[in-house]
């Protein structure tokens, strides 16, 4: 139990340090048993809790002064609105957006929470779709390299 704890808390510090990788340590566990799915889920509440603070910095971030001046541009003003429309006028393409970003890693998630809390995204929304993808990516990363061992193993 104590490692599935390690791995909670690991994956709160890989999600707010982007040199920490959450994938590596989750290679080593052993797959196909319900062990995979519960550090899977460690990892990706950790990563979830890590995601909703670079959220929050996204909303506190329009109070910084040089990016408040940026903000009153006409162009920028625009770009924010269009943006602001998908996100918050329509919850599915946002959850889509943040599952996506959550499973594939493209764009990297700790840019789209930010852009979710600049823009205001349904905060119930951006948790349950972050922890979802991410739960998936992990146990995906988790049995790809109990396939790889495999196959290396029968080669060998």
């Amino acid at each position: 139990m104590n490692l599935v704890f390690g791995t909670f808390f690991y994956s709160i510090a890989s999600a707010l340090v982007p040199v920490l990788n959450a994938e590596i340590p989750l290679a080593g566990i052993p797959t196909g048993s319900t062990n995979a799915w519960l550090f899977a889920f460690a990892a990706g509440a950790g990563q979830t809790i890590g995601k909703v603070i670079w959220y929050y910095a996204g909303i506190h971030s329009m109070k910084i002064p040089w990016l408040a001046r940026k903000i009153e541009t006409p162009k920028w003003q625009a770009s924010y609105q269009k943006w602001h429309e998908r996100i918050v006028g329509r919850p599915a393409t946002a959850g889509a957006f943040m599952f996506t970003s959550a499973v594939s890693g493209f764009p990297p998630l700790a840019v789209m929470a930010v852009l979710a809390g600049s823009l205001r995204m349904n905060l119930p929304i951006f948790i349950g779709t972050v922890l979802v993808g991410r739960t998936i990516r992990f146990w995906l990363v988790i049995e790809g390299a109990g396939v790889v061992k495999d196959l290396f193993q029968a080669i060998f």
